[in-house]
């Protein structure tokens, strides 16, 4: 299954290791593409053909909660699976982001396990 991914995270060096951990775990990605916000997430969202999103929540102009909302109530991108990568750690607000959309949650540090796990898990790959 050739997909698309997208990356958005305030942090390069974030966005550089999950970009490795995908390399690294095999994974059948086509492309892979990256944004530092939800602004620009929304942008490349409705210009590229992206399969799974992978997205901070704490980013400066829009947040991945803001960006999931904007996402779901889009028709073209409502159903793109989106795998929240965050320190948070508060169950009440993982529970509202599973609740509001997100497809899953990976906290971090992560190893490249559970990441291919939740992949697995989201997208079956």
């Amino acid at each position: 299954m050739d997909m698309n991914v997208l990356i958005v995270d305030d942090s390069s060096l974030t966005r550089k290791a999950i970009r490795r951990i995908v390399d690294m775990i095999g994974l059948d990605i086509n492309e892979v593409f990256e944004a530092e916000n939800g602004v620009e997430a929304l942008k490349i969202l409705n210009e590229a053909h992206i399969q799974l999103v992978l997205a901070d929540l704490n980013m400066p102009e829009m947040g991945g909660i803001e960006m999931i909302y904007h996402m779901r109530g889009n028709e073209a991108t409502r159903d793109i699976p989106v795998v929240i990568v965050s320190t948070e750690s508060s169950t009440t607000v993982i529970e509202g982001l599973l609740a509001d959309g997100a497809k899953d949650y990976l906290h971090k540090p992560f190893t490249p396990e559970e990441f291919r796990e939740v992949l697995t898990r989201t997208v079956g790959v």
